[in-house]
């Protein structure tokens, strides 16, 4: 398993256009991945579960991949949370 934590910096949080393109950049990858947020883990793979959390600017988020391609699944993670303004 391969974790990894995020400091949200976007204003609005993770709203509904980044965890679109979040979401949707992993539809290609086999492993499990989950986004832990409050006491509260969701399926990153499912864009209600994303929203269902409620992140808020400032907040950190863990994001845990784990099967046969986690640590490309967690790069990818990374690129996108930096090009949809997420996190640095």
């Amino acid at each position: 398993m391969t974790e990894k934590q995020f400091v949200i910096t976007d204003e609005a949080g993770i709203h509904a256009r980044p965890a679109s393109a979040l979401v949707g950049s992993l539809s290609k990858f086999k492993s499990d991945i989950t986004m832990e947020f409050n006491g509260k883990k969701v399926n990153l793979k499912s864009i209600l579960g994303v929203m269902s959390l409620g992140v808020s600017s400032g907040s950190t988020v863990t994001i845990a991949a784990d099967g046969e391609d986690e640590e490309q699944a967690i790069a990818q993670i990374t690129e996108v949370m930096k090009n949809e303004g997420l996190s640095n």
